[in-house]
């Protein structure tokens, strides 16, 4: 099979069409001529969720997910049957974004009630993905312990997911690996100043690696400084196979393989 990587996790309806002359088809023929053979993009609020999942219905190769990012307003409420129902579409093969995010506020506002509001909205999303039995797309900054005790007390190993973009350490991997979910790394891996996020990389088993761009974000080494397009995710493989000291041929086939397992098996 010729090399073939996957992007598992973008957000194809935030790129800026303006530089690929407003034409989504150009997004993804980039993509294609980079061997990038498959695509899930991920939904981030409701509002935006039709684009997202027109985008899928528009391209065989790529996918989409229905959720609400943690960052999201705190008085947008979903529920177990209204995300259930949104994922029924055969495009729809993922959970989330969903989590928790401490970073982004202090939890001062009333309204934030001491992000209870996210806590709940996020025990919402694990309950729809075991219903649904479709894996679970995982955000979380600034609350690894409230993230682990939430999905172990929800019993979110039932059907696992991924934990996107990782950036924390090694207990918090090892930790989620054991309730059986994915280890996804995106272009910050390929920083300078990563280097606990890299040794990590190096400790994750081959068959719970995964690779993402989070594009329009993150652009990894050597595109640091650009938008980032799901093309960019061979950069990603590229250092993950110096790192762990194997071909890129090897980290394309294992990470789409791994894909593949989570979502069509």
């Amino acid at each position: 099979m010729p090399l073939q990587f996957v992007d598992s996790h973008c957000h194809l309806d935030m790129i800026d069409l303006s530089e690929f002359d407003d034409d989504m088809d150009n997004v993804i023929e980039l993509a294609k001529k980079s061997q990038v053979s498959d695509i899930l993009s991920i939904s981030v609020d409701l509002d935006s969720f039709p684009r997202v999942l027109q985008t899928a219905k528009n391209y065989p190769n790529v996918y989409a997910s229905v959720g609400l990012h943690p960052c999201h307003s705190p008085e947008a409420t979903v529920s177990i049957e209204q995300l259930s129902a949104l994922s029924e579409d055969e495009k729809v093969i993922a959970i989330g974004e969903t989590g928790l995010d401490y970073f982004m506020n202090d939890g001062t506002d009333p309204l934030n009630n001491n992000f209870d509001w996210q806590r709940e909205r996020f025990r919402t999303h694990i309950r729809t993905a075991i219903k649904t039995e479709k894996p679970l797309i995982i955000h979380t900054r600034d609350a690894r312990e409230d993230t682990l005790r939430i999905l172990q007390e929800e019993n979110a190993e039932k059907i696992g997911g991924i934990m996107h973009c990782f950036v924390e350490d090694r207990t918090t991997a090892e930790r989620a690996l054991d309730m059986g979910f994915y280890i996804s790394f995106s272009g910050i891996v390929t920083f300078k100043n990563a280097k606990s996020i890299q040794e990590v990389a190096q400790f994750v088993p081959d068959d719970r690696l995964l690779i993402e761009t989070d594009s329009p974000y993150l652009a990894p080494v050597p595109m640091r400084g650009k938008k980032n397009q799901p093309a960019y995710v061979v950069h990603i493989a590229e250092f993950l196979a110096q790192l762990r000291n194997t071909p890129v041929e090897n980290i394309a086939a294992l990470t789409r393989d791994n894909y593949f397992k989570l979502f069509f098996s």
